[in-house]
């Protein structure tokens, strides 16, 4: 199914991602994506932020900017538009103040584009969304493979909030639940200050791998990404794309920048070194228009989002 042309699009005047059709949202549960390949959803919640919010409005501006994308990829010599149906399935209604209801309505919008035969692709939002979004693609996949690409492990408990839900726990409820096979967390530009020795300690008891930014530099992406591809095979793979893990130089506009990550070109290259593993779903999160500078980091979120689907479509 074919992007819009630009006229289509400014003639109709609404914001679709990536000038694509809209789902059919009088339609209930999975018919509503029926016939999809993808569905690309928005998820304007940012309840779960420690520091800086606005990641709710992540949606919207992505929508915008990826208007500007068109749909032949040079990288990965395809048009993901032409090779999958994708469809543009709105934003998932959340009440910003009730974490639990969140993630149920998540988890069940989720599970409703799984059930249709599609893969989820959601633009956060914080990192929160992730774990309803893991536990709806395991449910339909079992256990899967994920790649982790952020500044932070995302595997804290409630011992700084007294809340064991934000966006700094998602990973460590997957591992506990059994929702990513062991040994099959792949965490890629972890560089954030500790908060003691032994914060690695939870990812290596649970068989995960940690690439740092110093192993990085060391092996370079293509080594990286060698690495993961090999470990992971053939499995149901997840792709969580932290925006935080791009250094703030290049994708300010983030709730909580760390220096010295990423390169845009780096994160765009490790997503097109991973052509082949068998994605199922992916999310981008943590982008806060309100802290960002030209769209530098909107233009490469969606800019991530659309090669994450040049990925599904190799596999189709």
């Amino acid at each position: 199914m074919s992007q819009q042309s630009a006229f289509e699009y400014i003639r109709h005047g609404q914001i679709p991602f990536f000038r694509l059709p809209l789902a059919n949202l009088a339609a209930r549960g999975s018919e509503a994506y029926r016939g999809s390949d993808a569905v690309v959803l928005g998820v304007p919640y940012d309840g779960g932020t420690t520091y800086q919010p606005g990641a709710r409005f992540g949606p919207y501006h992505v929508r915008r900017v990826s208007a500007l994308i068109q749909g032949f990829d040079p990288a990965l010599k395809l048009d993901p538009f032409q090779k999958l149906s994708v469809v543009d399935g709105g934003n998932i209604a959340l009440p910003p103040f009730n974490d639990a209801a969140a993630r149920e309505l998540i988890h069940a919008e989720i599970a409703a584009v799984l059930e249709s035969g599609a893969a989820p692709f959601l633009v956060g939002g914080d990192h929160s969304i992730t774990l309803p979004a893991l536990r709806a693609v395991e449910g339909r996949h079992g256990p899967i493979a994920v790649v982790h690409v952020d500044a932070h492990f995302d595997t804290s408990g409630p011992e700084v909030w007294g809340e064991s839900h934000h966006h700094g726990t998602p990973f460590r409820h997957a591992l506990e639940n059994g929702l990513i096979e062991r040994g099959q967390l792949h965490q890629v530009a972890i560089r954030v200050t500790w908060k003691n020795a032994a914060e690695r300690e939870f990812s290596d008891a649970h068989g995960a791998s940690v690439y740092g930014m110093d192993e990085i530099d060391a092996r370079g992406i293509e080594g990286i990404a060698r690495a993961i591809k090999q470990a992971i095979g053939d499995r149901p793979t997840y792709v969580s794309f932290d925006i935080d893990a791009v250094d703030p130089a290049f994708a300010p506009g983030t709730g909580t920048p760390v220096p010295g990550g990423l390169t845009s070109r780096e994160a765009l290259r490790l997503l097109r070194q991973l052509a082949g593993v068998h994605i199922v779903g992916m999310d981008v999160v943590e982008v806060a228009p309100a802290l960002d500078h030209a769209d530098a980091t909107v233009n490469l979120a969606a800019h991530l989002l659309f090669t994450g689907l040049g990925l599904l479509a190799i596999r189709r």
